[in-house]
């Protein structure tokens, strides 16, 4: 059912591009992650936002051409071809090891304005919220307790399908979306 997501190293795109091949590298982290480091000929396309039939729609001159995907590490990549192949597309290839294998290969890459990664901000929202729902059930209502187990179990979720709802929730943020 799934067809399988074709990959390519950040070094291998890298010489495609040195060649002189035209390329669409999209990336496909939040604003706030692409604005502080991207591969130099990326260009931003937020995973939560994606709309692969309009983009497919404004590259007509070039619409046999593969569209190359980077994101951080790779699995929001990996989404975002899954995107484009239930749009039909088929010509879509996951940068393996995303920005941070393009950056370790010493390749081109801009630096803007530093900002907290959207892991980072997950990890800080969920132990915040496991942390108050502890301190309430034991100083407020016991109830509270289950806050913590709920937010447990999305954290086994996320884990298990490899999916965050409050990573969506939390790029979604304004602060994300400079």
């Amino acid at each position: 059912m799934n067809a399988e997501i074709r990959t390519i190293t950040a070094g291998e795109l890298h010489h495609r591009i040195r060649d002189g091949g035209k390329i669409d590298l999209l990336d496909v982290r939040t604003p706030a992650e692409y604005g502080e480091v991207h591969a130099s000929s990326a260009s931003n396309r937020p995973l939560d936002s994606l709309k692969p039939a309009d983009f497919l729609a404004d590259r007509n001159d070039n619409s046999g051409e593969p569209i190359y995907i980077i994101c951080h590490s790779g699995a929001r990549g990996e989404r975002a071809c899954r995107e484009f192949q239930k749009a039909g597309f088929e010509s879509v290839v996951n940068v393996t090891g995303g920005t941070q294998a393009w950056i370790d290969a010493e390749l081109p890459i801009v630096r803007g304005q530093k900002t907290m990664s959207l892991e980072r901000q997950v990890r800080i929202a969920a132990g915040a919220i496991v942390l108050s729902s502890v301190l309430l059930s034991v100083f407020s209502h016991p109830n509270w307790i289950w806050l913590a187990g709920f937010v447990g179990a999305g954290l086994i979720f996320a884990g298990i399908t490899d999916t965050c709802g409050m990573g969506m929730l939390i790029a979604r943020m304004p602060w994300n979306r400079r």
